[in-house]
């Protein structure tokens, strides 16, 4: 799962009808993340009849053809394929998330999930579902606690650090906020309970104030993974305790030790264990029956595995309907590890960020010189079928599991256009040429709001790219004009 436009959302009733283009950027060209897919679309239609050079924008579209575009599949890991996206109650999605476990600063992985269903949530918006987006934060932890201990820091204090770092992370990635987001440390009692509950379904056991979760009571552990009991290998992730009835049996509670913090429980004091949170969380936001369950492949096993088991066992009736994994991050064959921290640089997606956005920059500083009042009321054949072309592929790509890298390429040809239309002789002589920028640049910045690629500012976006490049090329911005002088100078005597 990597990274919608097909079309201009409803404004207009049923019949052919001309709006002002000015009216077209601030409606048919609107957003679409703010419509109910219910509706008819707008789009930019040819003429066929009679060979006229400009087109009105019209409405069409029944309600079964609009269903059928807007139609998404999703890879579930559960069946191992593509599946159509349908979800339990119309209207409504909960989807949940694992989070971080907060205890260092994000890397790059991070990333890579947080944007992929920060894409898939802005999607899920668009299509007009109301998505209960829950996205946790563990903050207790083996790994919290002993990096807390090596920095002599509480262990709930450290993590809120890393919270707020994290926070500004996907921030500055332009991840919106997920509707819910509560943390282990908050959510005890839940977490109690529903040990309980497993222990009262004779899925778990109690050794000295420990509690384990016993596998052979689940005779569907490994259905996710595909992972048989006798393929796990013991100790490979956990110490190994001889108390356990099956090697494979995972730690629900934890009880207290020396310089660790702990809560009250049933089974004495302690803290949870194996990611338990996920689980009670879920069920405390979405209940024990909700849409998607989602994160990095490597959380498929044993993070996702267990969490079925534990869920199920708890709830007999609860389900899952789509466990979306994203793909690693592969740096020259080698899996993203967190040992790489921040480092990496993407030249080739600063360059082409840099294109989009100079193009759309140029194009708003062209159009706000001219005055909205005498702009007409359609745009020109040929600026219409690059439009219902370019929101063809985008929908068609996006609605396969998200496959941003084709609605990125599928940018090229409005973008050419707007370039032609903003620097060429034929371009500027266009008829209906500010209104094309209109819809154009209106079109494309519709697209880059669901892919969360829309700055505050083109201006000083294009600053900031412009600052790394130079940086990464170890040049100064008097040293790239020197060189453009130079390279003018040669020209001039034709020594190039």
């Amino acid at each position: 799962m990597a990274t919608l436009l097909k079309c201009y959302k409803p404004v207009l009733p049923l019949e052919s009808r001309k709006i002002p283009i000015a009216a077209a950027a601030a409606a048919a060209f609107k957003s679409f993340r703010y419509y109910s897919r219910t509706r008819p679309t707008v789009r930019c239609l040819s003429t066929i009849g009679n060979a006229k050079s400009t087109v009105e924008i019209k409405v069409g579209g029944t309600e079964t053809e609009l269903r059928k575009q807007q139609q998404l599949w999703l890879h579930n890991t559960m069946s191992k394929q593509k599946e159509l996206f349908i979800p339990k109650v119309p209207g409504k999605v909960g989807m949940y998330v694992c989070g971080v476990t907060a205890y260092d600063l994000s890397h790059i992985g991070h990333a890579r999930v947080y944007v992929c269903f920060d894409v898939l949530y802005r999607y899920l918006n668009y299509l007009g579902y109301e998505v209960n987006y829950v996205r946790n934060f563990t903050d207790v932890d083996d790994k919290i606690i002993a990096r807390a201990n090596e920095l002599n820091e509480d262990p709930i204090k450290l993590s809120r650090l890393f919270c707020e770092e994290f926070h500004q992370d996907m921030s500055y990635l332009h991840c919106l906020p997920p509707s819910v987001e509560p943390r282990v440390s908050d959510h005890m009692p839940h977490i109690i309970d529903m040990i309980q509950q497993i222990l009262d379904n004779g899925c778990a056991y109690s050794i000295n104030g420990d509690v384990y979760f016993s596998v052979d009571k689940f005779p569907e552990y490994g259905k996710l993974s595909g992972r048989k009991l006798e393929d796990n290998r013991a100790g490979e992730r956990v110490a190994v305790d001889a108390r356990k009835k099956h090697p494979a049996d995972f730690a629900l509670w934890k009880s207290a030790k020396a310089g660790e913090p702990f809560w009250e429980s049933p089974w004495g004091p302690g803290r949870p264990g194996w990611h338990i949170e996920c689980s009670a969380m879920n069920a405390a936001y979405l209940g024990y029956s909700f849409n998607i369950h989602g994160g990095g492949m490597d959380l498929v096993f044993p993070h996702h595995e267990n969490e079925i088991a534990r869920i199920c066992a708890a709830c007999r009736t609860s389900n899952t309907s789509y466990w979306i994994h994203n793909g690693f991050v592969n740096i020259d064959s080698e899996r993203g590890q967190s040992h790489w921290g921040t480092f990496l640089q993407f030249d080739n997606a600063s360059d082409r960020l840099f294109y989009i956005y100079q193009a759309l920059y140029d194009c708003q500083i062209l159009v706000s010189q001219h005055d909205e009042a005498s702009w007409k009321d359609s745009v020109p054949a040929e600026t219409a079928s690059c439009i219902n072309k370019f929101q063809d592929e985008v929908l068609s790509s996006i609605s396969d599991d998200l496959h941003t890298p084709v609605v990125l390429a599928a940018m090229s040809d409005p973008l050419k256009l707007i370039n032609d239309l903003l620097h060429t002789r034929k371009g500027k002589k266009q008829a209906l040429r500010i209104e094309s920028l209109v819809a154009l640049e209106n079109t494309i910045r519709n697209v880059l709001e669901t892919l969360g690629l829309v700055p505050a500012s083109y201006a000083q976006a294009l600053c900031e790219l412009k600052e790394k490049a130079l940086k990464r090329a170890k040049l100064t911005d008097d040293q790239v004009h020197q060189k453009i002088t130079e390279r003018e100078t040669a020209r001039k005597k034709k020594r190039i």
